[in-house]
């Protein structure tokens, strides 16, 4: 409201010459609900702060005047308008009846008031059953009416009702591209349609800077932190009642189950709410100390609840909508908003059968921090209806003229150039290198940089963060948009906290590190972490061989022995997070010693470390070098030595390489006898060298019942970058449970 006083005082006071110099646009807004009231009201203040253009006259109708409801008129006149007329249209019921008794009381009832205000145009909103009642009225009585929200699509009867009004009103006030293409599909002239944004988006893009923790407390309690509770919000579905009272109940379940602080909201005035309603109050959800149910909350502060929370679950239009805006997670529920379009917070949930479809959908979400979308609106809606509404010329024919000429092309994007645009920044963090990547959805290495890992933590997290903004950067012009941050790293790693439990020897002061936060909060990004063996099978996954496959096991045969298992298209973690540490598996008690202290370790004879080991020995006893191989004096004997001998006929060197494969072959045995997987893809630069051997000893050594399973080399360059992005791809992308 302050915002349209200013904008008043520097407003030219000129009158459109059309609409006579000394003539006021008469302007009526009907608000029937709650809902409908946070898209109005900002029109409504922009209207009053110009009355040198315009008259308002305000009408209260439907759920706002039932006590049931929170009585929520009140609002209305704390925000300073002159309420002219209070109209009772709600026929108390609760089937689909009460609901045409309400249009029709109100069909009765709003010809008296029209006439008595003779409005010059009507400003009508939405979908709602009064809102259609206040269109059809108005046209019948020639008086020109304003539609807010049409084109949109959802789902219920709620299509139907908007449809209709846009059919019987003579200007619109659509909120996205898509809209504005469905009201020229349904022959709507162009020249009175306005791309503006949604209203309310005006107030929500400055809200969330204001003081709100006083505001969660006032609600929620004063034990309560930001992104540590949930929003509830919904409404019955008027096409399948019995169903939406169904998936209700599993909803309570499930939020009863998740153990969180919960915020619940009373439903719309529709056919089933009190059945609702029954039963919130049989599960003893007004009574359950994690519970707070409420009839309304005003918008203001509702804005700032949904800002913090740490998610939002139901079928509220504004769950799609509004709390886009913010990033909030939201699950949507069921069918009602079918067809709406929503930012990448929103994960539906189509159908449930059980609680436990409802409580996994609060488990991936909770918490969690989205880009904040401005798919319905940018905070500019008001002014250009302001505008929009001083164009309107009362002497043009109130007669409706339909058009019909072929649907403007479509100027959207396509699927293909959105996907390809979304990408991740991919960390990699090695013993030896750290490697930042902008990886395409499709897995394509876009751009890479390469460092030297620096040795101690200050220097490797500022490395990290340099890389990492630089690589941000560059994005833009790559015509890349980052949807977060993956990293990759060796050791023991808690992917649900972002933090490296304790790493290898090969990389130095990096345990206890929290990963996540730092680099958060420096790009503004949300931020995966995991081990370096388990990247590698989240990368087989998404773009190697493991695509599609239900169980299998990667293998990094690398500088150490690595891995990760997928169990039902699931990666397994662990009770501590030290599943699939692969390299470990004991295959001999007297075998040479392991970096992690044990004896017999399949990474004591099979890895890179283990080979330079075997090859310094024969070097040292002058056993390496034979006919066709040279080393200059300065340089350090390493694993591809040995192989180049064995190659070249070293009989000790070909000896120590078997044993490395047949140990590896022994570990992967013991797999196969454990988890069983259809599937074992070997990766890293020894895969080649040691594939042989691990299916001859599968051959010679496991059960029958698994020698059918496949052993093949992965084909990724980069296994540790893509799994790195595939931890940002699969997540934030993740739409439909």
């Amino acid at each position: 409201e302050v915002y349209f006083k200013n904008l008043s005082k520097q407003k030219q006071k000129e009158v459109m010459e059309k609409n006579g110099n000394n003539h006021k646009l008469r302007v009526c807004v009907a608000t029937c609900n709650r809902a409908d009231y946070s898209k109005l009201a900002p029109i409504m203040f922009g209207i009053k702060a110009e009355p040198q253009f315009f008259e308002l006259d305000v009408v209260v109708l439907g759920s706002h005047l039932i006590d049931d409801y929170g009585n929520t008129y009140r609002m209305i006149e704390q925000d300073d308008f002159d309420i002219h007329t209070r109209l009772h249209t709600i026929v108390r019921g609760e089937d689909e009846a009460a609901m045409v008794e309400s249009v029709g009381l109100a069909l009765v009832k709003l010809p008296d008031v029209l006439n008595r205000l003779k409005p010059d145009i009507m400003i009508v909103h939405g979908d709602r059953f009064d809102a259609l009642a206040l269109a059809t009225s108005a046209a019948l009585m020639n008086i020109r009416i304003l539609h807010i929200e049409g084109g949109e699509v959802s789902g219920t009867i709620d299509d139907s009702i908007r449809h209709a009004i846009t059919k019987l009103a003579h200007y619109h006030v659509c909120c996205t591209r898509s809209a504005e293409q469905h009201l020229i599909a349904m022959c709507e002239d162009h020249d009175r349609i306005l791309l503006a944004g949604c209203p309310s988006y005006d107030k929500l893009l400055s809200a969330k800077n204001k003081d709100y923790m006083s505001i969660i407390r006032m609600w929620l309690g004063e034990d309560v932190k930001t992104r540590d509770y949930i929003v509830a919000l919904q409404h019955p579905v008027t096409t399948d009642i019995k169903h939406s009272i169904k998936m209700f109940e599993l909803t309570l379940d499930a939020l009863i189950s998740f153990n969180k602080r919960t915020l619940v909201l009373f439903p719309n005035v529709d056919a089933g709410d009190k059945e609702m309603v029954r039963v919130m109050r049989k599960k003893g959800i007004e009574h359950h100390p994690n519970f707070r149910a409420v009839k309304h909350v005003p918008f203001d502060q509702f804005i700032q609840l949904v800002a913090h929370a740490g998610c939002m679950i139901g079928n509220s239009s504004c769950g799609v909508r509004e709390v886009g805006a913010f990033g909030t997670p939201v699950i949507n529920l069921g069918t009602r908003q079918t067809g709406r379009e929503t930012g990448e917070n929103v994960l539906h949930v189509r159908d449930a059968d059980t609680q436990d479809k409802i409580l996994h959908a609060l488990q991936l979400q909770f918490g969690k921090q989205y880009p904040c979308s401005k798919i319905y609106g940018d905070g500019n809606a008001v002014p250009r209806i302001l505008k929009f509404l001083k164009s309107i010329d009362l002497k043009e024919p109130l007669q409706k003229k339909f058009c019909f000429p072929p649907v403007k092309d479509n100027i959207s994007q396509d699927i293909d150039h959105i996907l390809e645009t979304q990408s991740a920044l991919a960390v990699d963090l090695g013993g030896t290198n750290l490697r930042v990547a902008i990886v395409s959805m499709k897995g394509e290495i876009v751009k890479k940089y390469t460092q030297l890992n620096p040795k101690t933590y200050e220097d490797r997290l500022e490395l990290i963060l340099k890389m990492c903004i630089e690589a941000a950067s560059e994005a833009v012009n790559v015509n890349c948009r980052i949807l977060g941050v993956g990293i990759s790293t060796g050791g023991r790693v808690n992917p649900r906290e972002g933090i490296v439990l304790h790493s290898t020897k090969l990389i130095q002061e990096w345990s206890c590190v929290d990963l996540r936060t730092p680099i958060s909060d420096a790009l503004h990004l949300p931020v995966w972490v995991d081990n370096d063996g388990n990247c590698a099978a989240l990368a087989e996954r998404k773009f190697g061989h493991g695509k599609g496959i239900e169980n299998f096991v990667t293998l990094i045969t690398g500088t150490g022995i690595g891995g990760g298992i997928i169990h039902q298209h699931e990666l397994i973690h662990g009770s501590s997070f030290c599943a699939a540490e692969l390299g470990h598996i004991v295959v001999s008690l007297d075998g040479p010693e392991c970096l992690c202290g044990s004896q017999g370790c399949i990474e004591a004879y099979a890895s890179g470390i283990a080979l330079q080991r075997e090859a310094k020995k024969l070097h040292d006893e002058d056993l390496l070098l034979v006919e066709g191989m040279s080393m200059k004096e300065e340089e350090v004997v390493s694993a591809a030595h040995l192989i180049q001998a064995a190659k070249l006929g070293n009989t000790k060197a070909e000896s120590i390489l078997r044993t490395a494969g047949t140990a590896l072959g022994l570990g992967v045995v013991n797999i196969l006898h454990t988890m069983n997987p259809s599937l074992v893809i070997l990766s890293g630069v020894l895969a080649s060298h040691y594939v042989n051997a691990v299916k001859d000893v599968i051959n010679r050594q496991a059960l029958s019942s698994v020698k059918t399973v496949d052993v093949v080399v992965s084909n990724l360059a980069d296994p540790a970058l893509l799994g790195a992005a595939s931890l940002v791809l699969d997540y934030t992308t993740r739409r439909i449970y």
